[in-house]
């Protein structure tokens, strides 16, 4: 099995690549690539993303593997992190920025003003440990309990067009979607690669799973 974490530049690209041999337990050829032929080629694909979405979009494209990620999305399973899921959807407020257009939807901005329970004030961007509330089951979802920590650090969310896309959600203050996904792709707004021990379990469940659900 070959699994390929998209190089387009962008994102904690050799943590990532890690954080999935880590878990690779049966063999699999785990590789950075930015060559669009052997990313289609692959049997996974990981598609991480960190900064700002227009400058992740500008490289995707710079790099001529926006075509290779629509690809993979409709063949093989795949696996979006923080602006590498960001970049699936139809638009982002960040730069009034067009993305994939794979899910509809936006990428929307935390409000100004956001206050806990205790009426203290919460700082955008949303950065640290947060809970994550499963909204329905999927096989990435294996031995992580409902409700666990993942590892934040963002100023932008999704605003799926479609509330099926919606996987799992967390809290600042109000509920927003955390996790999407839709038939072979899974996509989450927080860092596996940052998450310790669950973000380890929910790589190891990719690498085993089929795409299906």
């Amino acid at each position: 099995m070959k699994v390929a974490v998209i190089d387009y530049g962008m994102g904690n690209l050799h943590s990532v690549l890690k954080s999935v041999e880590a878990v690779n337990e049966h063999g699999a050829e785990i590789f950075l690539s930015r060559d669009p032929e052997a990313i289609v080629r692959a049997d996974k694909v990981v598609f991480p993303g960190q900064g700002a979405m227009p400058d992740c979009m500008r490289e995707l494209h710079a790099c001529g593997l926006a075509e290779a990620v629509r690809e993979t999305t409709r063949t093989k399973p795949f696996f979006g992190i923080c602006v590498g899921a960001q970049l699936l959807f139809d638009h982002s407020e960040e730069g009034d920025t067009p993305g994939l257009g794979i899910f509809p939807g936006e990428v929307v901005r935390f409000r100004d003003g956001l206050t806990d329970a205790e009426g203290e004030r919460l700082k955008v961007p949303h950065m640290g440990w947060n809970r994550v509330f499963q909204t329905r089951p999927h096989p990435l979802f294996a031995g992580i309990d409902d409700g666990e920590r993942f590892y934040f650090v963002h100023s932008y969310h999704f605003a799926p067009g479609d509330p099926a896309l919606t996987l799992a959600e967390s809290e600042y203050p109000g509920r927003f979607s955390c996790i999407v996904g839709r038939g072979n792709i899974f996509a989450t707004q927080f860092h596996t690669e940052k998450s310790h021990r669950a973000g380890l379990q929910m790589m190891k469940n990719f690498l085993a799973w089929d795409g299906s659900v």
